[in-house]
C-alpha cells in the first residue's frame, strides 16, 4: 500500500519498521508529528483499540492523536486444535470445555491473539487455561508438538498446517467466511452467535492535518487497495482488503475501543 501511494501520488517514501511494546512506539512517533500529511502509521486493532484498555499509562489517545484515513486490511484467526482433542468443530469444543473447566490450554503470541480466546471463553461462558508466548515461533511449535490442546492463530500461519493435517481448524473468527479459506466455517456460524474477532490495520495521520489531505489519501489508499496485484497480494498473505470514509474508520475505532475494553476488564489483563 506504501509503495503504490508513494507511487500515484507522485513523492517518494520511505517506510519505516518501528516496532515494540505492541506498537506503541511507532504510533507514538507519530501522534508528535506534524500533522501536514507527509508522516503517517499503520496502525493496527491492536495500537489503535486494544492498547488503551490494556496499558495504563498509554502515552497516545487513539481517537484524540490521530486522524483516521481508512483501514486497508482484516486479517481473521483460525481456532486451531491438536489432533488429540477430540472436538472436531466448535459445539463440540465448548461441549468439551464445559465438562472440562480449565483443563483445556490455549496458546497466545500477542495481546490480540490472547484477547480473540478471552472473547470467545466469555460469551461461551467456558473456563479454558491460557499459556502465554513470547511469539509465534514459540506458541506454533509448541502446539504442533502437543503442548497446548487450542491456539487462536492468524489463517495464513495455519493454513499450512492444517493441510498437512498436523491441526486441525475449527473455524475462523471473523463475522464472514475469509476469501483466504472459504471452506472453514465462522465462529458465528458453527455454534456461538454474533463472534466476531478480527484483526485489522488502517492508515492514520496525526491529528489536526487538514481535512482536504485525508480525504486525498483516503482516495489514494481505496484506489490502491483496488489494484489486483495489491488485492491479489494481501489475499495470499491471508489478508482481506478492505476500505472506508474517515468517519466510517473512526465509528469502528471507537465502537472497537469500547468492545476489548470489555474484554480486558472481564479479562483482568494488564501489561506491564
Amino acid at each position: 500500500v506504501a509503495q503504490k501511494l508513494s507511487e500515484q501520488m507522485g513523492r517518494p517514501g520511505v517506510t519505516e519498521n518501528r516496532g515494540g511494546a505492541g506498537g506503541i512506539v511507532g504510533a507514538e512517533s507519530i501522534a508528535k508529528a506534524p500533522p501536514d500529511g507527509y508522516a503517517l502509521v499503520m496502525g493496527t486493532s491492536g495500537t489503535h483499540a486494544i492498547n488503551v484498555s490494556l496499558y495504563p499509562k498509554l502515552s497516545y489517545d487513539p481517537l484524540r492523536d490521530f486522524a483516521a484515513v481508512s483501514r486497508t486490511a482484516l486479517l481473521p484467526s483460525m481456532i486451531l486444535a491438536h489432533p488429540s482433542v477430540p472436538a472436531k468443530n466448535v459445539r463440540e469444543l465448548i461441549a468439551l470445555a464445559k465438562k472440562n473447566p480449565g483443563q483445556l490450554t490455549y496458546a497466545s503470541s500477542g495481546s490480540a491473539q490472547y484477547l480473540t480466546g478471552a472473547l470467545f471463553t466469555s460469551m461461551a461462558q467456558i473456563e479454558m487455561l491460557h499459556v502465554p508466548y513470547k511469539g509465534g515461533g514459540q506458541a506454533m511449535p509448541a502446539q504442533l508438538g502437543g503442548e497446548v490442546a487450542l491456539s487462536f492463530s492468524t489463517v495464513v500461519s495455519s493454513l499450512p498446517h492444517v493441510k498437512s493435517g498436523r491441526l486441525r481448524a475449527l473455524a475462523v473468527t471473523s463475522a464472514k467466511r475469509t476469501p483466504a479459506a472459504p471452506e472453514f466455517p465462522t465462529v458465528a456460524e458453527s455454534g456461538l452467535p454474533d463472534y466476531a474477532a478480527v484483526s485489522w490495520y488502517g492508515v492514520f495521520a496525526p491529528a489536526g492535518t487538514p481535512r482536504d489531505i485525508v480525504t486525498r489519501l483516503n482516495a489514494e489508499i481505496v484506489r490502491a487497495l483496488k489494484l489486483p496485484e495489491v488485492h491479489g497480494l494481501l489475499l495470499a498473505q491471508g489478508a482481506e482488503p478492505v476500505s472506508e470514509t474517515p468517519e466510517q474508520f473512526t465509528a469502528i475505532v471507537k465502537a472497537d475501543i469500547a468492545k476489548w475494553g470489555e474484554v480486558v476488564r472481564k479479562s483482568g489483563a494488564k501489561a506491564d
